[in-house]
């Protein structure tokens, strides 16, 4: 397998400008994750990392939150012969598990994301799955951009660890020198 980095760098993946990311937070860089899962090459691979590292640590189903979390979710599922889930928004900062999607208590659970920058999706994926009953295992994300290790109640894995420059709106210097903002996420 190519290094992640390279993988993310020749999909184009790795974008460069002002962005208003997810998270409020802006960053003179952004990581379009659908570069990668678009391509189910390189998804079944950077998947199969994450899968690889939680092989023997007894995980039951994969969790993700909607929309990129879905692709992985499933793609790590399958690879570890598993079932997966999603949580979806059911208010401003709350997920939950819908359609008839259910957790057995105690299940041990692998949460998995594609980009984690501060942690309010893994946040509340992990909410979603305590109040289902559910034991978080582990956390497996793409890309960790965090500017510093976040700490979670689970051990975290990441395919790539880059930690990436962002700014408080009030404290961007992109905005500061009028460059443009540009908002690629969903949420």
């Amino acid at each position: 397998m190519e290094d992640v980095e390279t993988l993310f760098e020749k999909t184009g993946a790795i974008l460069k400008g002002h962005f208003l990311l997810t998270s409020g937070l802006h960053s003179p860089i952004y990581w379009e994750k659908f570069r990668i899962i678009e391509n189910p090459e390189y998804n079944q691979q950077l998947c199969g990392m994450i899968a690889e590292h939680y092989k023997d640590k007894g995980i039951e189903l994969v969790a993700g939150p909607t929309t990129g979390g879905i692709v992985l979710a499933h793609e790590i599922a399958r690879q570890m012969g598993l079932k997966c889930v999603f949580a979806e928004k059911i208010a401003d900062s709350e997920r939950g598990f819908r359609r008839g999607f259910v957790i057995k208590p105690g299940a041990k659970v692998l949460v998995v994301d594609d980009i984690l920058t501060t942690g309010k999706s893994v946040r509340e994926v992990l909410a979603a799955v305590k109040k289902a009953g559910g034991e978080v295992a582990g956390i497996g994300v793409l890309v960790d951009r965090s500017d510093t290790a976040l700490q979670f109640n689970a051990p975290v894995f990441s395919c790539l660890r880059s930690a990436t420059t962002t700014y408080k709106p009030e404290d961007c210097p992109l905005c500061r020198q009028g460059l443009p903002l540009t908002k690629h996420g969903s949420s």
